[in-house]
């Protein structure tokens, strides 16, 4: 039913008379393999006046991003033959009880089979005796002070959603409490820092916008958009654009919730760090690391890891994909850089290659599931996510929050039971930027 990561929603008319609910037109005339969202702002409680401004907007944003949106206030909407046309449905500034249990119904099997949800600012006061949405939402509103401006801590730059957003991110908004975190259960994308306004109540730990796989489904909130300036705020814009491309699958994103982890690099500095060989990586204003020249290796020199989850953010420059790079574990301590080839395992990044040597293989070793690993890469030019999880001699690897490798060393002169870890720099041609590396220590089995 559902779109995949290239948007292949198959076209349906603009306007249809489905369960007796005459539907919006579209914003604009959908094309050949657009997504579809439908934007939901029914009230049965407190009534944002800033509604109408969030429905153009989307509008707006659906024909410059390539989505088409529908907008209404007509919960008879929620059937199960309207929804499946649907590749994310947007829950703006909704309040109460907005659905009955046949549309609740109608809605759970929606995300059941794959369905996204998008919501904004109220979304979170809506529902309240509705578990399922609960948990869908993330968390429910508790209260909030007086509209003022809060600042944003981006705690993931590679999310869509928060990967264009200056950190740190300054902006007036009313900001809303929450009854509980939503970090055990959901991946925080952004955060507010307390002690830059009045009323907090989260004592320090404040998530604002988080996303999640939920149920078979995608879900993706934000706390913002309580005023009419928001909607006319390019940043906020852009940010509920990146939301909303994850929610319909065309940009994938890690949203499993992630805690207990140290920075290795967090954007700010290279200490720990040393190069070997050739070449070097760039550290640009936005914290992220770019490579230039090699064959060479950047590599973390200040510690080696035995047990661990190591995540890190990538993305390759040229347009053709064609751009050699990898991760490299399990190797010793060494300022030759083909140590590391010799003697560790390459997590490779190149998108062109052979199978056991392109995008998620272990290097010359093993491919990647070549089907798992399509679905959940990111062109050139957008960013993804690795986790390389090391627990004795296997390896695991995750892209995107997708399992796609899964590697146990045989060979009597490698080991991944302890190593370092580096960053390969690879020739003049090659241009792969990294950010946003960080590593959490797992229990060594059978100690």
């Amino acid at each position: 039913m559902r779109s995949t990561s290239r948007l292949t929603t198959s076209l349906v008319g603009a306007a249809l008379l489905l369960g007796g609910v005459t539907l919006p037109a579209a914003s604009h005339s959908p094309s050949p393999g657009e997504a579809r969202v439908l934007v939901f702002s029914k009230t049965a409680g407190f009534r944002h006046d800033s509604i109408p401004d969030g429905v153009a907007a989307l509008k707006e944003l659906g024909g410059t991003d390539g989505f088409t949106v529908h907008a209404t206030e007509d919960a008879g909407a929620f059937t199960p033959a309207n929804l499946r046309r649907y590749d994310a449905v947007v829950f703006l500034s909704t309040t109460g009880d907005v659905l009955d249990d046949t549309q609740q119904r109608a809605f759970e099997d929606y995300i059941h089979r794959g369905g996204g949800y998008v919501g904004i600012h109220a979304a979170a006061d809506t529902e309240y005796d509705w578990p399922f949405y609960g948990g869908l939402a993330g968390a429910y509103f508790q209260s909030h002070p007086a509209i003022q401006p809060a600042t944003v801590d981006v705690e993931d730059h590679a999310h869509p959603a928060t990967s264009g957003l200056p950190g740190p991110w300054i902006r007036t908004d009313e900001w809303y409490n929450y009854r509980s975190s939503p970090r055990d259960r959901a991946h925080v994308l952004a955060s507010l820092d307390e002690s830059s306004y009045t009323g907090g109540t989260m004592r320090g730990d404040h998530p604002i916008a988080w996303c999640q796989d939920y149920q078979g489904g995608r879900a993706f909130y934000t706390g913002g958009g309580h005023t009419k300036e928001s909607y006319a705020d390019p940043v906020f814009r852009r940010h509920l654009v990146g939301g909303i491309l994850y929610a319909v699958g065309e940009i994938q994103a890690d949203c499993r919730p992630e805690n207990g982890y140290r920075p290795l690099f967090d954007g700010s500095s290279l200490d720990g760090w040393r190069q070997a060989g050739p070449g070097s990586f760039t550290l640009d204003d936005d914290g992220t690391l770019t490579s230039v020249g090699g064959m060479g290796l950047l590599w973390y020199a200040s510690a080696g890891f035995s047990s661990y989850s190591l995540k890190l953010d990538w993305k390759m420059g040229s347009a053709s994909g064609d751009d050699n790079s990898g991760v490299f574990v399990g190797f010793p301590p060494s300022d030759d850089p083909w140590s590391a080839v010799d003697n560790g395992y390459e997590i490779q990044i190149d998108a062109t290659d052979v199978p056991e040597k392109t995008t998620g293989s272990v290097y010359g070793f093993r491919s990647a599931d070549l089907k798992k690993r399509d679905r959940a890469l990111n062109p050139p030019g957008e960013w993804n996510t690795y986790e390389i999880r090391v627990e004795g001699e296997r390896l695991r690897l995750w892209l995107n929050g997708v399992k796609i490798n899964d590697f146990t060393n045989t060979d009597p002169a490698r080991s991944l039971r302890d190593g370092h870890l580096g960053l390969q720099n690879h020739g003049t041609e090659d241009q792969v930027s990294f950010r946003d590396v960080r590593i959490k220590e797992l229990p060594v089995k059978g100690s």
